[in-house]
């Protein structure tokens, strides 16, 4: 797939197309569309933006590689002006006071938003069923889910409603649904964006991503977007991703590991697995070293990523009480006001992590729990410290399972989280990795050393040409 930017990039400076038509045109189809992947459609601020652009070109001005090309934006970013849902009842009519950091890199590089992205309520899915404006469709099957949370935006992606849309990933937000919609995701190493107007889920592993069509539109944003950011501490300056890491190709004897208990098991679908050690043979053929990796147990990677997510989420949604925020229900006290509004406006899930966040941290589980799962993280990523020791990257699948239907992953939790088994730990790790829509038919998951975002793309490149 070429760059769908560099092309929208070169029928503008060409005045094949106007700015004003291009932006319509994707209006029109998000408008039109039958995937539940739009939750505000930007008519006037896209439009105001895209007549500047042309009358920049009608000037003679040159015009930025991102300048006029319509982008989306998951419902969890704060945009000033529009409305910032988090796909919630609670924030469906609350509009943004200021815009997050890694979407103004993206205006101030003349993108368009065009579209606020249905999602999972406040993160809290691996579906984008867990929404106030209905379950995402998946672009490929509109009986199956697009995958969660960041649904929509690899839904619109996918049926090219945007030409890149800006998703967040905590335990695989970005990645699951990149792979359930056949497009490219990235999540990249904790803190290379910003995460500053941002809805909190659980901070602590909370990325921004993009989703696109072409490893070129991937790199054109993640280069944007990344930076130091003086409002988010967690933030650091690190190098650009080039366009000779997607030339590239991976050269022989790189050492390419997998970990052993995550296809050595019967919770792996059968043909997934069968695709996977496939594709470890054709790498093989092409003069890669494979090198078997041993990692934690799958069940306490999940325990260890959910007790700590939902601890955090728990502590970011108290200030949602209805006094300064969103919708609010009257009752006889302050306390009654509290118990009601935030009954009536979280949804079932977001509640139940509510509820288990505040046991992790309850007196008497927190020293149980809480420090428990944080030794164990600390394990997890001095385990992933030592196999980058050993090997260049790592290969495994994105998901256990093929896409479900939609209607069956809210029925069963325990299903629904363990679904994120093979997400979670990079996760923890705060590590970089990549969905490349290839071999699987979830798509396959690379994932480098902190700060190596090169050699996902340089992988992924070389992985597209071989498979």
């Amino acid at each position: 797939m070429s760059s769908i930017i560099q092309e929208l990039h070169n029928k503008l400076v060409n005045k094949e197309i106007s700015c004003v038509s291009l932006v319509q045109e994707k209006l029109a189809a998000l408008t039109a569309n039958e995937l539940n992947s739009v939750n505000f459609i930007l008519n006037d601020y896209a439009l105001n933006l895209a007549k500047k652009v042309d009358a920049k070109i009608a000037k003679g001005e040159s015009i930025g590689i991102l300048e006029g090309i319509p982008f989306g934006i998951k419902d969890v970013y704060l945009l000033q002006g529009t409305y910032s849902s988090a796909s919630s009842d609670f924030l469906k009519k609350y509009k943004s006071p200021y815009t997050a950091t890694a979407i103004q890199k993206l205006l101030d590089a003349g993108a368009i938003p065009v579209v606020k992205e249905n999602c999972d309520s406040f993160g809290h899915g691996s579906s984008s069923e867990n929404t106030v404006f209905g379950p995402v469709k998946n672009a490929l099957d509109a009986n199956k889910v697009a995958g969660g949370s960041s649904g929509g935006s690899a839904v619109n992606v996918a049926k090219e409603y945007t030409a890149f849309s800006i998703g967040g990933d905590t335990g695989g937000s970005i990645r699951q649904p990149a792979g359930y919609n056949g497009v490219y995701g990235l999540k990249p190493t904790y803190g290379k964006i910003s995460r500053y107007g941002l809805m909190a889920y659980a901070s602590s592993t909370d990325c921004v991503g993009p989703f696109a069509k072409s490893l070129e539109d991937l790199q054109l944003v993640l280069n944007t977007m990344a930076g130091k950011d003086f409002r988010d501490q967690t933030s650091f300056d690190s190098e650009q991703v080039t366009n000779d890491h997607l030339t590239s190709g991976l050269t022989k004897g790189t050492k390419i590991g997998y970990y052993k208990n995550f296809i050595e098991t019967d919770a792996l679908n059968a043909e997934m697995k069968a695709a996977f050690k496939e594709t470890l043979a054709k790498l093989e053929a092409e003069g890669m070293e494979i090198v078997p990796l041993d990692f934690f147990d799958a069940d306490t990677v999940v325990a260890t990523y959910y007790a700590l997510a939902m601890a955090e989420t728990a502590s970011n949604l108290a200030r949602l009480d209805g006094t300064m925020y969103g919708n609010r229900a009257e009752g006889k006290d302050l306390k009654e006001i509290y118990s009601v509004t935030r009954s009536e406006n979280f949804t079932e899930e977001t509640k139940r992590r509510i509820v288990g966040g505040n046991q992790v941290l309850s007196q008497g589980h927190s020293e149980e729990i809480y420090n428990k799962a944080q030794a164990i993280r600390q394990n997890i990523s001095n385990k992933f410290d030592e196999d980058f020791n050993t090997v260049d990257v790592i290969l495994s699948p994105v998901t256990p399972n093929p896409v479900p239907e939609i209607g069956n992953v809210m029925k069963d939790p325990k299903t629904m989280y363990l679904s994120d088994a093979y997400t979670v730990g990079f996760s923890l790790g705060g590590l970089p990795t990549l969905t490349t829509p290839v071999a699987l038919e979830t798509g396959l998951q690379i994932t480098a050393a902190k700060r190596q975002e090169a050699i996902l793309f340089t992988t992924a490149n070389f992985l597209k040409q071989v498979l």
